[in-house]
Formats: C-alpha cells, sequence, structure tokens
C-alpha cells in the first residue's frame, strides 16, 4: 500500500506562484512516475506534469514555462512550482504515483489540494 500526502494548496492573487508538495510513503517501487492532475468543477482530471524515477518530465500545453515538477529520491516527495498563476489555474490538485511490479500496475492518488487563482 502506498500512500501519498499533499500540501501546499491555497488561495493566491493572479500571477503569484505557490509550491505543491507530495510525500510518498509505503511499498513504492524505485522505478516510478509521479505526477500532478488537477480537476475544476464539472471537469476532467487531466495531469499537469509527470517525472520519471530518473528525472524525465512531461508537462501540459497549458503550463509550460510556468510550472515546474521535481522531486527529491531520498525523501520520496515530488513538487510542483508554480509561478505566474492564472485563474483557470483553479482547481483540485492530485498528486499521483504509478509503477510497475512484477507484471501488474499499480495507480495511487492523494487526497487533493485546492488551489485558487483569484483575478
Amino acid at each position: 500500500q502506498v500512500q501519498l500526502v499533499e500540501s501546499g494548496g491555497g488561495l493566491v492573487q493572479a500571477g503569484g506562484s505557490l509550491r505543491l508538495s507530495c510525500a510518498a510513503s509505503g511499498s513504492i517501487a524505485a522505478h516510478n512516475v509521479m505526477g500532478w492532475y488537477r480537476q475544476a468543477p464539472g471537469k476532467q482530471r487531466d495531469l499537469v506534469a509527470a517525472i520519471t524515477s530518473d528525472g524525465s518530465t512531461n508537462y501540459a500545453d497549458s503550463v509550460k514555462g510556468r510550472f515546474t515538477i521535481s522531486r527529491d529520491n531520498a525523501k520520496n516527495t515530488v513538487y510542483l512550482q508554480m509561478n505566474s498563476l492564472k485563474p483557470e489555474d483553479t482547481a483540485v490538485y492530485y498528486c499521483n504515483a504509478n509503477f510497475l511490479r512484477g507484471f501488474s500496475t499499480y495507480n495511487y492518488w492523494g487526497q487533493g489540494t485546492q488551489v485558487t487563482v483569484s483575478s
């Protein structure tokens, strides 16, 4: 079992910054992908950014150049630095961990943290 605990959400004015953290505990494979997704009211949950255990990254087009994902493997923690925030970034942000173990795929979610950007 894997637990993901997010922190760092809140209310910020447009143009401001926030940093989200997600600490993973439990039996997580060394080779994994951790990511951040977001879901606005009435919309589907979409990928924001992801990072592999060796540091390769992937970003949604809407956040490229503004958001940076990083990780500390020693702490099993992934971060999302969000700069130049826009009202359309308002959503619940979810941490995700995905990995293979044997022939099975495991996928875990955090409880979510609210990010609200005021105009």
